[in-house]
């Protein structure tokens, strides 16, 4: 009788487990997959939103479950590789990369339930929201630095599309803010990581006399040629003083682990919405910082400066105390006059300085 009563007890702990599961078994981990276009490098474009996914995990710790797929193309292959994501379950897919924008459209609506963040991206879906970050911040600051050091600039950028030619533009504004007579030559690749080919067009840019380089590609190469040839060089995306101790004079930096877990914690906490945002400097997603040894203390304070007014609300960088002009002598911009955020987003001209068309 003992024997039965044990066992009909332990039947009743196993059923009672069963229909009332402890907490810590009550909710498995929400799994977030982030998708990368390039290999995963030291520095770059794609290491900041790696360590965006890390800051989730730190964060979230076990209510997480965080994975990526790195080196993915843009098109075809990415359809595939977000669908497979979303079929493996995970609940919340970023996808960081202007070309992932469709493909992620496309995948999405195949799956209502799950949210999809589109990084750089400006379509939004029920379940899909965008960010992206004011990178022509940065580069404007990048630009004040730039020019009291030098006054002939070279930019190797991938594509004319209108977040690089902000950058373009408020880098030459920031540049010919403190040096009127500053250049900046641009050289389109027509992709966004190949480093020979930006190595290339580095050589090619000091050869015609750059002083100093800034790029918008993926990997450390512009750096490292420039640090070979003995020249000045702004950092994009991450400090990058490991490859070019000497050449970099700043990094412009993108930071995502902030807006990433609350992203994530959203989803966990169902209170998700589908909206666009994008932030600066005010917000803590861009910074200019990790100055290089060469930088004069003098000059290091006055981007310091400016970018404390920048966070304050004080500075915009397309805000036109004269008349703006683009590179073929129209005005773009009158005199007491700002850009809207909407004119910032469909940017489709090339500021006075710029050397260079937006054709490839």
């Amino acid at each position: 009788m003992y024997k039965n009563l044990v066992a009909q007890c332990a039947c009743a702990l196993a059923a009672a487990s069963f229909l009332f599961p402890p907490s810590t078994q009550a909710q498995a981990p929400l799994k977030a997959a982030f998708v990368y276009v390039t290999p995963l490098t030291p520095a770059g474009w794609v290491r900041q939103h790696e360590l965006g996914r890390q800051a989730v995990q730190a964060a979230l710790g076990h209510k997480v479950e965080t994975h990526f797929v790195e080196n993915v193309p843009e098109g075809a292959d990415a359809e595939r590789v977000i669908r497979d994501l979303a079929r493996q379950g995970h609940r919340i897919i970023f996808t960081p990369s202007f070309g992932y924008m469709e493909p992620t459209l496309k995948v999405a609506r195949e799956f209502p339930d799950v949210k999809f963040e589109s990084i750089t991206g400006y379509k939004t879906a029920p379940n899909v929201a965008t960010a992206n970050a004011r990178y022509y911040e940065g580069r404007y600051l990048a630009g004040v630095a730039a020019g009291r050091m030098a006054t002939q600039a070279g930019y190797i950028a991938g594509f004319p599309i209108p977040e690089v030619v902000q950058g373009v533009n408020a880098f030459t504004l920031g540049m010919r803010s403190v040096n009127p007579r500053a250049t900046v030559k641009v050289v389109w690749l027509g992709e966004w990581f190949n480093p020979p080919r930006e190595r290339d067009a580095a050589m090619t840019l000091m050869n015609q006399g750059a002083e100093v380089l800034a790029f918008h590609t993926g990997s450390t190469a512009v750096m490292v040629a420039a640090q070979e040839r003995g020249k000045l060089a702004v950092a994009y995306h991450s400090d990058m003083r490991s490859v070019a101790p000497d050449a970099q004079i700043a990094a412009v930096t993108h930071l995502w682990g902030d807006y990433y877990t609350r992203r994530v914690q959203a989803v966990i906490d169902g209170t998700w919405k589908s909206e666009s945002l994008w932030g600066g400097v005010k917000e803590g997603m861009i910074r200019v910082d990790s100055f290089g040894s060469k930088v004069p203390e003098k000059v290091r304070k006055e981007v310091q400066a400016r970018q404390s007014d920048m966070a304050k609300g004080k500075l915009r960088v397309f805000s036109a105390h004269a008349d703006l002009r683009d590179n073929t002598g129209r005005t773009v911009l009158k005199a007491g006059q700002s850009l809207t955020d909407a004119d910032i987003l469909n940017m489709k001209w090339l500021a006075e300085g710029v050397q260079g068309s937006l054709e490839r």
